[in-house]
């Protein structure tokens, strides 16, 4: 028959563990712990701080590169305010090149024989032997000869016709012997300057013809006008010049 267990009596299961306590206590205690690996530890912790100061360093370094990152990268649409882009670099135009100056004129080559109109009823035509012209005055052709010895075509020299009615002057006359080559007119006259134009023979004759219109001044005698017709060359030079005795 099984007595009841009373409280001072422990249960087996629980001695049991009691003495194994005990005896590994006792094992503990005759245990001697090896030293502590102190240089090792010392150099870990060295490891562990530079890693950290290095990772503190390089987010630093990103966040200074960030500000000049929006300065350096102007087409970034970020709209943020107080980043001015940079200015654009002014541009330079070229310098101009200087066009050429245009060349002096020259006479008008003519065909021998070959008419030229001024103006209605005045033409003129040139033949080796001189100077040939109708007008509105004189209708029946005229002509002034470059080879009866009147003009010495080595001498720069020019003649004058004159004629005038209802109120025009029609003008003309030799030059020659000049220097260069022929390419202008100017007649001084009461009326003011006028600019006649010049024909000549093909070739190097050594004369041609100048021809001007002008309007007459009213109450002027136009066979009694201070003219003076000056015929310049294609290097501004006067050529040859006529003036009123």
């Amino acid at each position: 028959m099984n007595h009841p267990r009373t409280e001072a009596e422990p249960a087996p299961g629980h001695a049991e563990t009691e003495q194994l306590r005990r005896a590994l206590t006792e094992v503990a205690y005759d245990i001697t712990p090896s030293p502590l690996p102190l240089a090792a530890v010392e150099r870990q912790g060295r490891r562990i701080r530079l890693r950290r100061r290095t990772a503190v360093l390089g987010a630093g370094c990103g966040l200074l590169l960030v500000p000049l990152a929006v300065v350096v990268l102007p087409g970034t649409e970020s709209g943020a305010p107080g980043v001015t882009s940079p200015a654009a670099p002014a541009s330079v135009s070229p310098t101009p090149s200087v066009s050429p100056a245009a060349p002096a004129p020259t006479p008008r080559i003519v065909a021998s024989g070959e008419h030229v109109t001024a103006v209605p009823g005045f033409e003129l035509w040139l033949t080796a032997e001189g100077k040939h012209w109708t007008s509105p005055v004189s209708p029946e052709p005229q002509f002034r000869s470059v080879v009866d010895g009147n003009i010495v075509r080595s001498d720069p020299g020019v003649t004058l016709q004159e004629e005038s009615e209802n109120g025009r002057r029609y003008l003309s006359g030799v030059y020659y012997g000049g220097k260069g080559t022929a390419s202008s007119v100017e007649v001084e006259t009461v009326a003011g300057t006028v600019r006649g134009k010049l024909i000549e023979l093909p070739g190097d004759p050594g004369w041609g013809v100048w021809y001007a219109v002008t309007d007459l001044k009213p109450g002027k005698d136009p066979f009694h006008l201070e003219n003076q017709i000056t015929v310049h060359n294609t290097e501004g030079g006067i050529y040859a010049q006529w003036r009123p005795r």
